[in-house]
């Protein structure tokens, strides 16, 4: 059996000392330094393993503090961590006769998930399916036809409560980080439909309504109504188009992201000292703990200083009078 690589014992041992009850809800996590240190690894390897707890839902970051345990409603709740995308999907040998358009689908979101929309062709469904590629245009006239199919099957997967509760920033908040969730499931699906040019899928729309309602009764324009939608959808989208580009990037390299930033140490090091980048110096060497780059903290970071923005522009173009938040 393959040794266990350093940051998941760092994380496994945390774990256990969380579960045994050593450390308790709210207790501040070891640094990132320390950790490296007591451990005797790179400060990268030790933010790794603080990076897997957050995205198990085990830990998360609290400003001012750290990395504190989370409480274990919290854990229950939280999603698994992200990992590389997984081996392609196994044949599945449907018989002809009970081939319909959703299976087919189906298959193709299956390969895209694990392979990116690069792998998918009628040719790669059809191997998937255990079936001949001319039984599928039977289904849909072609490859173009079926990633729209499957972009408005992946969107269709979340919804929204029939009667809305709370005010438009809650309601922002739930269709923005809904949108997300559905990026990480499916990374290809960022890839899709420029902005000035969207596409019209009924599920995708379903998205776009639910955010438009929230800003709808706020007493601004219509464009400016649109113009703060698009703002929000790219945001979420733009940062998601990361997701498939960083699994690629370990596929095509080889290499975790730990190994690529040891990697690169004595290059960084090398800029920050050549006196060129007084500001990339200055921000590089505060940080003590070293930086997990984290999509999930970086879209809560954006959706967060976005809608406080968003506050601040309602009042002003609306005449200062308040809306419930």
């Amino acid at each position: 059996m393959p040794a266990q690589p350093p940051y998941q014992r760092i994380a496994a041992d945390l774990s256990r000392r969380i579960a045994a009850g050593e450390l308790r809800p709210g207790d501040r996590l070891p640094s990132t330094r320390a950790l490296a240190t007591q451990w005797g690894v790179a400060l990268a390897t030790a933010a790794k393993a603080l990076h897997e707890l957050r995205q198990s839902g085990v830990v998360r970051t609290q400003q001012r503090v750290g990395t504190v345990v989370a409480p274990p409603a919290a854990r229950a709740g939280a999603r698994g961590a992200r990992t590389p995308r997984p081996a392609p999907p196994r044949t599945v040998d449907v018989p002809e006769a009970d081939l319909d358009r959703d299976r087919v689908v189906r298959a193709a979101v299956a390969i895209a998930d694990a392979q990116g929309l690069e792998a998918l062709s009628m040719r790669t469904v059809a191997a998937r399916l255990g079936v001949g590629t001319m039984s599928l245009y039977r289904h849909v006239a072609g490859k173009d036809e079926l990633v729209l199919l499957m972009a408005d099957a992946a969107y269709g997967e979340a919804g929204y409560p029939a009667a809305p509760t709370g005010g438009w920033r809650a309601r922002l908040e739930l269709g923005a980080r809904t949108l997300w969730r559905l990026y990480v499931r499916h990374p290809w699906l960022a890839h899709l439909g420029p902005l000035a040019r969207p596409l019209l899928l009924p599920n995708l729309l379903r998205h776009g309504e639910w955010m438009l309602g929230a800003l709808g009764g706020l007493g601004l324009p219509a464009t400016r109504v649109f113009d703060l939608y698009i703002v929000l959808y790219s945001h979420g989208q733009g940062l998601a188009v990361n997701l498939d580009r960083e699994a690629r990037a370990q596929a095509e390299t080889g290499l975790s992201d730990e190994q690529w930033v040891d990697a690169q140490a004595a290059d960084l090091h090398a800029f920050a000292r050549s006196g060129r980048y007084p500001n990339f110096a200055g921000v590089t060497g505060g940080l003590a703990d070293g930086y997990a780059f984290d999509l999930d903290v970086l879209f809560e970071t954006g959706l967060r200083a976005l809608l406080d923005g968003f506050e601040r522009l309602i009042e002003r173009e609306t005449g200062g009078r308040t809306f419930a938040t």
